[in-house]
C-alpha cells in the first residue's frame, strides 16, 4: 500500500448523517449501543466501540435516503436479531431490515434503513469457506 502524502495523516473520520426526527434516529441509534458523547440542539456525536459519527438535527430526503455507513460487527445474523427484536417494539416507525445477506465482495451482511432512511451495512467478514474471518481495514 502506498503511504498517503506528506502532511496528510488521517486519525479519524466522522461521517454527518441526518435525522427527520432528531430524537428518534438519536434514541434508535441508542438502543443499538451507541453512547452520545455530546449533543446540542443540532447535533450529537455517537459513539461505539471507539468509533463515531455525527447526526444531525437536518433532514433532505435525497441526501438522506442516499447515505450509507458500512459497519463491521462480529456476527451479521446476531445483529439481524437485536435489530429486529428492536424494531418489533414499533418505537421505531420507519426503520426497517432486511436478511443477513452473503455479498460477493466477501461478507455477510444485514442491511437496516434507520427512521429516516440511512441504510446501515451491518457487515460480518467471512472467509472462503464462509466462516468468520478477519476483519477488512
Amino acid at each position: 500500500m502506498t503511504p498517503p502524502p506528506a502532511g496528510l495523516r488521517v486519525r479519524d473520520v466522522r461521517p454527518f448523517i441526518g435525522a427527520a426526527d432528531f430524537a428518534v434516529s438519536k434514541a434508535f441509534y441508542v438502543a443499538l449501543g451507541w453512547q452520545v458523547e455530546y449533543e446540542d440542539a443540532s447535533l450529537a456525536l455517537l459513539a461505539n466501540g471507539g468509533h463515531c459519527f455525527y447526526l444531525q438535527n437536518a433532514y433532505a430526503k435525497e441526501w438522506v435516503e442516499n447515505t450509507m455507513l458500512h459497519i463491521t460487527v462480529d456476527d451479521a445474523a446476531a445483529a439481524h436479531a437485536q435489530v429486529k427484536a428492536l424494531l418489533d417494539t414499533g418505537a421505531f416507525g420507519g426503520a426497517r431490515l432486511a436478511p443477513p445477506k452473503r455479498e460477493p465482495y466477501g461478507a455477510l451482511v444485514t442491511y437496516v434503513w434507520d427512521p429516516a432512511g440511512v441504510l446501515l451495512h451491518l457487515a460480518q467478514w467471512l472467509d472462503e469457506e464462509g466462516a468468520a474471518g478477519p476483519a477488512h481495514a
